[in-house]
């Protein structure tokens, strides 16, 4: 399927028809990724539908058509799907933070114009990583002026959602060292987009390389990045909300599939003397407490989108550290529960569950490599301070 077709979508008006669309979808999702994990099958089926679907410009304020759904409705959204997909949940996440630069720092032209692409269908994707700089948040990329408005060069890694986009937003350096973000026609000329992505989670994503050689962009194209960094936005903790979506959906469809497994397929230990391994106490009491941890994730989840709500509504000094807070929590338990979740559903499950045929080792490989985007050693840390000495999180969008 050509990823460079126009779609036309549904219109989604509020945060109710989002959710049943993100249920609906998230069924026909969930069959066949595993073979689509197995096969490494690219999702450009499933990408298409969730685009039809309207879902894509959910985000969209309402003042510009859209139906501005919440954080948390788009946070639950996020988790619903990656819940169906390890793969499908995180794709979408670059083209809504792309839309959130866009809210905050884009002119009302350039709203109008790239949010109506939004709602017609288009997807986002994203060149924002590269590799080989001294940490990870250096670049390389630059973004040179012309007569007719902007050349960018640069090689980028870690490009989720580029293989499937109609523009890949691409974060580039000016001549004094000056972060933008351009929102880069995929049909460009001297862009190539590259598939070689070889991680063992996550497998369908396509995250791999874009090159830019020259590659001219409109200045109406170019909206400006570094400074939604330099005072209080939402841009760092709602993309950070939404990686702790991901990592809760991951963690839900680990569950779902240890309750599954237990149920139908697994056998008792000898040593129990029970018929069923559903009836083992100690299976029973793990997977209590695994329970326990997974409405722990979801409960923060919830309570980190409210704060993105507030923090958007009035956004200052107090209410982004709040929210980039809350954030935090939600990521390092998310990343904890899906981790563990991913793992357990092994160990309870039984031998037999580590066959091929069954794709369960997916949801663990899944959470490892989406965990790695940002330490979660370095949230308990910003939270640690921020309790303890009433430090306020860095802005940068990694916490």
């Amino acid at each position: 399927m050509n990823a460079l077709l126009k779609t036309a979508a549904v219109k989604i008006r509020d945060d109710a028809e989002a959710l049943a669309t993100a249920e609906r979808l998230a069924g026909h999702f969930a069959t066949g990724a595993a073979e689509r994990d197995a096969e490494r099958q690219l999702p450009y089926g499933e990408l298409e539908q969730f685009s039809q679907s309207g879902l894509g410009g959910i985000s969209v304020p309402s003042e510009h058509g859209g139906a501005g759904v919440s954080s948390v409705t788009l946070a639950r959204v996020i988790a619903r799907i990656a819940q169906a997909d390890g793969s499908l949940g995180q794709i979408p996440q670059n083209h809504f933070y792309a839309l959130e630069v866009l809210r905050v720092n884009g002119s009302d032209a350039q709203q109008r114009r790239l949010y109506a692409e939004v709602l017609a269908g288009q997807r986002f994707g994203n060149a924002l990583a590269e590799l080989g700089t001294r940490t990870p948040l250096d670049r390389n990329t630059r973004l040179t002026r012309t007569a007719d408005g902007y050349r960018i060069d640069g090689r980028k890694f870690y490009c989720t959602g580029a293989l499937f986009a109609q523009r890949i937003p691409t974060l580039a350096i000016d001549e004094n060292g000056v972060g933008f973000l351009a929102f880069v026609p995929r049909q460009a000329g001297g862009v190539q987009v590259i598939d070689d992505w070889s991680g063992f989670g996550q497998r369908t994503t396509g995250s791999g390389s874009v090159v830019f050689d020259g590659v001219a962009v409109a200045a109406d194209d170019v909206v400006p990045f570094q400074s939604a960094f330099e005072r209080p936005t939402t841009v760092g903790p709602f993309a950070q909300l939404l990686h702790a979506a991901i990592d809760t959906g991951i963690a839900r469809g680990a569950y779902e599939d240890l309750l599954h497994f237990v149920r139908h397929k697994s056998r008792p230990w000898i040593d129990a003397g029970i018929d069923k391994a559903s009836d083992d106490p100690l299976t029973q009491q793990d997977i209590g407490k695994l329970r326990v941890r997974l409405a722990a994730s979801e409960a923060l989840l919830e309570r980190a989108g409210e704060f993105v709500d507030l923090a958007q509504a009035a956004p200052d000094a107090d209410s982004v550290a709040a929210a980039s807070v809350a954030v935090a929590e939600a990521r390092a338990i998310s990343t904890e529960t899906s981790l563990l979740l991913g793992s357990k559903l092994l160990e309870l499950a039984g031998s037999r569950a580590t066959l091929a045929e069954h794709g369960l080792d997916r949801h663990w490989r899944n959470a490892r490599t989406h965990t790695l985007h940002d330490p979660v050693r370095w949230k308990y840390h910003a939270v640690g301070d921020f309790y303890l000495n009433d430090r306020q999180p860095p802005r940068r969008g990694t916490i």
